[in-house]
């Protein structure tokens, strides 16, 4: 248990140095305007990755406590990811017609509404609940960054500072993900496992009044309908071998990314003869409790955390010295590597536990690189509808690996191959920009094809 708690020390040494150095040397930002902007998107973004925090840990246990078995606990979690690939698609692509900031909206009204069917110990109300909770997790993933894409653009903001706040919405993610762990812990301790679920409800409706009173509204295309919305973005992903490339790696990574989370607990527990026992902590550990076992989950979990912000702040030191484009190709290649330590060292629990913090880095790291190459390549016009088509494989993936019970050695097999793909497509959209780099943004990019149109027709 030293090398957890140890690892933790030394990483959260490193992560203060770091974030020191950007902040001093690399981010320092001038502009007013930008500022307050950054606070105010930050503000709202945090508060809602609290509301998401603040339920995960304590979602098994809730359901193990009202008695469900663990074969229906299986299937309420699948149909979580379920809802998400399919309605949330739909409901998340609502952004572009009827507004980015009341789907936000949405995802705050959805997702308190899960809270509140936590209470209830019936089977068909949690599954309402898993089904309300998905869809708001595509609208999580795909309305916030499509509002502070555009309003960004139109308030006329250098480019090169969008990537700043992805790097800074990294790092506080993580510190909300730790301190909603604790504040989770607290309220289950003293009112029991549904308490969490209140004070998520609580911080959604809170974000919710600030997004009314603070965001403005910007949409896409309002003059189409949702079916064509959805099938120009279908055309785009088709057509434009650049967003192609970015749904590809983003589905690869973040399905690996999933199913890391469900694995990294049997990864890192030693062996137990009695497999009775080694059930229990798998089934008890799904969500990162942190209930007592044979490995520390909660310095563990809190390690994750750190490493994350270190990659937050890495991406601001390598975008400064190359391109995001160029430096994700290594970064996605580390991580791949990183994950088929539990296969080729099977028991070594130093190794594995190092491999998993790197893991990690790359996803501090691949998160902001992610919303910076989204800004630069999907258009504005048909954004939130074009990111929830790339969920669609994302949760295609995560759903048939539960499915399909297999070893967790297989498993990790899948997530090597899946982040190698997810290497090639990287170095595929690296070429793509060197052949025809892509410096404004895609609103001039459409528009500039258009004029272009316009003078053949002539």
């Amino acid at each position: 248990m030293n090398i957890f708690l140890g690892g933790f020390y030394i990483l959260c040494i490193i992560c203060m140095l770091l974030f020191l150095y950007t902040r001093q040397k690399l981010t320092a930002v001038s502009d007013a305007g930008f500022q307050i902007f950054q606070r105010t998107y930050l503000v709202v973004y945090m508060m809602a990755m609290a509301g998401d925090w603040l339920q995960g840990p304590h979602v098994y246990a809730l359901y193990d406590s009202y008695g469900m078995s663990t074969h229906e606990i299986e299937v309420l979690f699948v149909a979580g990811f379920g809802s998400s690939m399919i309605v949330g698609t739909v409901v998340g692509s609502f952004a572009d017609k009827y507004g980015r900031r009341n789907n936000c909206i949405l995802y705050g009204i959805l997702y308190g509404a899960a809270c509140i069917t936590k209470h209830f110990n019936n089977f068909w109300v949690l599954m309402l609940g898993r089904l309300l909770g998905g869809t708001a997790t595509s609208i999580l993933y795909s309305a916030f960054e499509s509002w502070l894409v555009f309003e960004h653009n139109k308030r006329g903001f250098d480019s090169e500072l969008l990537g700043n706040i992805f790097s800074l919405a990294t790092l506080g993610n993580s510190l909300v993900a730790i301190a909603a762990g604790m504040v989770a812990q607290f309220f289950a301790d003293s009112f029991g496992f549904v308490a969490p679920f209140d004070v998520s409800l609580t911080v959604l409706a809170l974000m919710c009044g600030v997004i009314l009173f603070t965001w403005p509204e910007n949409y896409g295309n309002q003059s189409i309908n949702l079916g064509q919305s959805m099938k120009n973005a279908f055309q785009t992903i088709r057509t434009d071998p650049k967003v192609l490339c970015l749904g590809l790696i983003q589905s690869l990574f973040e399905g690996s990314m999933y199913v890391f989370v469900l694995e990294w607990t049997p990864a890192l527990t030693p062996a137990d003869p009695n497999p009775v026992t080694q059930r229990h902590l798998l089934e008890a550990n799904n969500e990162n409790e942190g209930h007592r076992g044979s490995i520390p989950h909660g310095h563990i979990f809190a390690g994750f955390m750190v490493s994350i912000m270190i990659g937050s702040s890495l991406f601001r030191i390598l975008s400064k010295l190359t391109s995001v484009e160029s430096f994700m190709r290594p970064v996605l290649f580390v991580a791949a590597i990183t994950l088929a330590t539990p296969f080729l060292f099977p028991g070594n629990q130093l190794l594995i536990f190092i491999a998993f913090l790197v893991f990690e880095m790359c996803v501090g790291l691949f998160w902001p690189s992610m919303g910076t190459m989204r800004g630069k390549y999907v258009a504005d016009e048909t954004r939130a509808t074009v990111m929830n088509f790339f969920r669609i494989p994302l949760n295609m993936i995560v759903v048939v690996i539960l499915l399909q019970n297999l070893s967790m050695s297989v498993i990790f097999q899948c997530c090597v191959l899946f982040l190698a793909l997810a290497t090639v497509f990287q170095h595929w959209l690296y070429l793509l920009t060197l052949k025809r780099p892509s410096s404004a943004p895609p609103q001039e990019s459409m528009m500039e094809k258009e004029r272009d149109n316009s003078e053949q027709i002539v």
